[in-house]
């Protein structure tokens, strides 16, 4: 018998419990031995919970118990999560994490712990939460060069601009539903601002690339500034707003960045609504594949999590470690990178016509004109948008 420890106990760490219990025999049979559950490390006492008697507010505890081969963080941060990750690995215990901000800022760094310690470290949860998506990334599409991943990894957001598309909700309108219905947090910032998918995209990034990406460096636009004639204008011209982490191969190296994009109505992403999470794969030989569920909740990421500690239960042997990349990686200025784009401006036709001969310009309710744009960088959108009088211009996925 294995015994595993969870550190935390709150949605995640509480789904977790649920699900290796709920699944003991499954999960067992999977990690090629029996599971046992050892210890759960709270910040606080659960008098009434069920799991009372494993629960200890001692590292230490967990640290020092031989019986204890994995230990799965879902704490969150990179404080205590990443001290206690760490003296995990140093005491010979595999780590599996659901924690996209330590993964992305140090997973390379205890990734390289775990192989010096021959233990496993792995992650499937940090991105899209109950989606097998690293794991296919990094094993079966292996022999692809992967060209290009992308896609809604941050299911508030994207409930938001759902709720803005379909029911004409402001942003404030649609924020505050998405708190009251519990997609959202009291403080929204990580999600409404992109922090939280520009992590997910450096991870991505990372396993596709080979380098290692320091997610402070990846530009980041969230979702505060869509408005609802960005939604009505889009809909006029066939596309649908999104939020998309993007990470591309390019001549001058990986390029990633987070931010609104218009997404054709036909396109597979533009279906994806509400608080589900899509993400897709450009490869050399595999073509294009999607990868779409649901992208946070207790149950769904506890699913990844708990498939993890079977997975290094079952490779004690021969750990597992995904290649977070070699460290230094820079990224290409994602400005440069040619792409078309949606203008909302104050113009009239012709003026439009006069500097985007290739444009066809919607009315909307307002007096404002939305239109798409030839491909170029944006360095050159920002001078033509300027002209007439853009007010708000966003990437067109093609």
């Amino acid at each position: 018998m294995i015994k595993y420890a969870i550190l935390g106990f709150g949605v995640v760490g509480g789904g977790l419990a649920e699900v290796m219990a709920d699944q003991s025999e499954k999960l067992s049979a999977a990690a090629g031995q029996p599971l046992a559950l050892g210890h759960i490390l709270v910040r606080h006492d659960y008098p009434d919970s069920p799991w009372r008697s494993y629960m200890t507010q001692d590292f230490s505890v967990i640290e020092n118990d031989p019986e204890v081969a994995v230990v799965a963080e879902v704490i969150g941060g990179v404080g205590a999560a990443y001290d206690y990750s760490r003296r995990a690995i140093l005491a010979g215990k595999s780590v599996v994490s659901s924690n996209k901000q330590l993964v992305a800022v140090h997973g390379a760094e205890l990734a390289a712990l775990a192989r010096e310690h021959g233990v496993s470290y792995l992650f499937e949860g940090s991105v899209g939460g109950g989606i097998p998506l690293l794991r296919p990334l990094c094993r079966c599409l292996s022999a692809n060069r992967i060209d290009e991943v992308y896609g809604i990894v941050n299911g508030t957001t994207n409930y938001i601009l759902t709720a803005m598309d379909a029911q004409g909700q402001d942003f404030a309108q649609a924020l505050k539903k998405a708190q009251e219905l519990g997609y959202a947090e009291a403080d929204p910032t990580a999600d409404v601002e992109g922090i939280d998918a520009c992590r997910k995209t450096a991870i991505l990034a990372d396993l596709s690339f080979g380098w290692n990406v320091d997610p402070d460096a990846i530009p980041t636009t969230g979702i505060t500034k869509v408005a609802p004639a960005d939604l009505e204008l889009a809909r006029a011209l066939g596309y649908t707003v999104k939020l998309l982490g993007r990470a591309a191969r390019t001549e001058n190296g990986c390029c990633a960045f987070v931010e609104p994009h218009l997404v054709p109505l036909g396109h597979i992403l533009a279906s994806v609504n509400g608080v589900m999470n899509a993400c897709a794969v450009r490869g050399s030989a595999v073509g294009e594949v999607v990868f779409c569920g649901p992208g946070a909740g207790a149950h769904p990421t506890a699913s990844a999590v708990a498939a993890d500690i079977a997975d290094a239960v079952r490779h004690m042997a021969d750990p597992m470690v995904p290649d977070l990349g070699r460290p230094g990686g820079k990224l290409a200025p994602a400005e440069e990178l040619p792409s078309p784009w949606y203008v909302r401006a104050e113009a009239d036709p012709e003026a439009v016509k006069a500097l985007f001969p290739e444009a066809e310009p919607v009315y909307g309710t307002s007096r404002e004109c939305g239109f798409i744009t030839r491909p170029m960088p944006r360095r050159e959108l920002e001078t033509l948008a300027a002209a007439v009088g853009g007010r708000a211009f966003w990437r067109v996925l093609a």
